[in-house]
């Protein structure tokens, strides 16, 4: 069994349903999944965010029930706080 993963694209290899306001498609998130239990959350080819403990093994559950590219995005996003809910003010 291999101890780590690399992630950037759908099983098709295909980007297709990502909206392009996100910047997704453009600057995908990758991770890599340590055997020590770590997820290591990448973008641009720097790491992001190393989660560990009982986050670590949440994100491991949502990553492999992730449906589409976009979900695992969306989960990367979320995890790393570089997610835009639409609800900031835009300061003047």
């Amino acid at each position: 069994m291999c101890g780590a993963r690399e992630n950037g694209a759908g099983a098709d290899g295909s980007r297709a349903g990502l909206d392009s306001n996100v910047g997704l498609a453009d600057d995908p998130f990758a991770y890599h999944l340590v055997q020590d239990g770590t997820v290591r959350v990448s973008r641009g080819g720097r790491v992001v965010v190393v989660v560990g403990g009982v986050r670590a093994a949440r994100l491991r559950a949502d990553l492999d029930k992730a449906y589409s590219f976009e979900a695992e995005q969306q989960l990367l996003a979320r995890v790393t706080g570089n997610y835009r809910r639409g609800n900031e003010k835009r300061s003047k």
